[in-house]
Order: structure tokens, then C-alpha cells, then sequence
């Protein structure tokens, strides 16, 4: 069931969404060769409960032990952190983090550069933001799931990039996946329609190769089947009245 949130509610998301956001920034701080994932998370599970009442929404969330996914190059999301996986020159970092507050949560993900990289890891960062971008751009009351899908897939593959198909954004609030599911694909005109106070997390997970994915022995890290780069970034939005742009609740201040 799609729930519409009042205004009050949806203020009560971005406070969280400015959460998340400060604590994608304080993350990126850290990313540095010769530092690991466990490290990462230490840092941004300690800044999110500095702030009365937040608490990190993945942490035990279907038994996830983390409060951040960290999945590296290949890695697509779910990655656990861990000492052993330690930051190199070159690697791709995708960090996705949600916060809950007050009854309500927010989620969003970023892909970071290790130090310096490959310029066609540069090129995925900047087509995978692009498609998140195009996205939300379709977040409007009026147009349905469909449009948002449609507008993040001609993107990437527009770049000779492919969109997982098996995983999909996702409506939010009290519970952290709501419906509608939110694919990266899609058509025009298709799927639910919009409407005022909806709020979903759009996110884009972009491979170099091909959409085929897999699921490793540890039952979380997800990982393209055919070993190519990965990038993943997601905001949440609330859909506005009539014809007005969607509110990203998790932009940088």
C-alpha cells in the first residue's frame, strides 16, 4: 500500500534526509587509501546518534549487521564492512546509508573515487549521477513510476551502460521500504501514478557491463555477474503539489 505523508511527516523526513546527507559528507572525508570499511562505518554510526533521537536505519534491518552498505568496484550494494576490506588507489566505493528519526526514515547512496581513478570509472560516476538526476527530474504529481524508470535507463544505456533490473528504489516513511517499488527502467505513462506527499527513494545502479547480478556466499554483497564496475546513487524525494519539482530530503545543506 502507497502512503501519503503530511507535510509535518515530510518535514520530519528531511530533517532525517539532512542526516544522511552530513553523514555521506562526513564519509567522504575519510575515503582514503589504506582505510577500512569498518572504519568508515564507525564513523558515520557515531555521527548519526550525536544527533537527539537519529539512529542508523540499516542496523538490523533483516539482520544486516551495519550501518553502512560499502561495496567496492564490482560490488553493485550490500556490501558489509569489514577490517579486511581496506581502501586502495583506484577502487570504486558505493556507500548507502538511511536514518531513522522521530518514526520516519531517509535513505541515500553515493559512489566515491579512491584517490585517483580510472578515467572510465570518472565517466560512471558522472552518467550515474546523471541518470539519479534525470529521475527525480520525473518525480512530479501527475507522472507515474514509469517516467522515473524511463528517464534513468535512456541515460545510462544511452552511454552503453546498463541498469540492474533485479533491484529497485522503493517508496519510504515509518516503514524503510514502502511500495511503490521504483525500477530503474522502464516506460512512459507506466506503473503508479504520482500524486502529492508520496515519498520514494530513487536509486540508480549503473554497471559498466552488463544488468546480470549475483549474490555472494556472505547473503548480502551483491555483485555484477560479469565483473564489471558498478556505481549506485540514490536520493529520497517527496512529490510536491500540481506541477512543482520534487523536494530532494536528502541534499547536501
Amino acid at each position: 500500500m502507497i502512503t501519503i505523508k503530511s507535510p509535518r511527516e515530510i518535514e520530519t523526513m528531511a530533517a532525517a534526509g539532512r542526516i544522511v546527507a552530513a553523514t555521506l559528507a562526513v564519509v567522504a572525508q575519510h575515503v582514503r587509501p589504506g582505510v577500512s570499511t569498518e572504519e568508515l562505518d564507525r564513523v558515520a554510526e557515531d555521527f548519526i546518534r550525536s544527533h537527539p533521537g537519529a539512529r542508523p536505519s540499516f542496523k538490523g534491518l533483516y539482520d544486516f549487521p551495519a550501518t553502512l552498505c560499502t561495496s567496492l568496484n564490482q560490488e553493485v550494494v550490500h556490501g558489509i564492512p569489514s577490517p579486511r576490506r581496506v581502501l586502495k588507489e583506484g577502487d570504486l566505493l558505493s556507500v548507502d546509508v538511511g536514518v531513522w528519526l522521530d518514526g520516519l526514515h531517509a535513505d541515500s547512496a553515493a559512489t566515491f573515487p579512491v584517490g585517483k581513478v580510472s578515467p572510465e570509472a570518472e565517466r560512471l560516476l558522472a552518467v550515474t549521477r546523471q541518470a539519479l538526476a534525470a529521475g527525480v527530474a520525473q518525480a512530479r504529481a501527475g507522472n507515474h513510476v514509469g517516467d522515473i524508470g524511463h528517464a534513468v535507463q535512456e541515460v545510462a544505456e544511452g552511454a552503453g551502460y546498463s541498469v540492474v533490473r533485479e533491484l529497485v528504489g522503493h517508496g519510504i516513511g515509518s516503514a524503510f521500504h514502502e511500495d511503490p517499488q521504483v525500477p530503474n527502467y522502464g516506460k512512459p505513462k507506466r506503473g503508479p501514478r504520482l500524486v502529492p506527499g508520496m515519498t520514494i527513494a530513487i536509486e540508480p545502479m549503473v554497471n559498466v557491463g552488463g544488468a546480470e547480478i549475483r549474490t555472494l556466499d556472505d547473503k548480502w554483497t551483491v555483485v555484477t555477474e560479469d565483473g564489471s564496475l558498478s556505481a549506485h546513487f540514490e536520493h529520497t524525494v517527496a512529490v510536491g503539489e500540481n506541477d512543482t519539482p520534487p523536494r530532494i530530503l536528502t541534499k547536501p545543506v
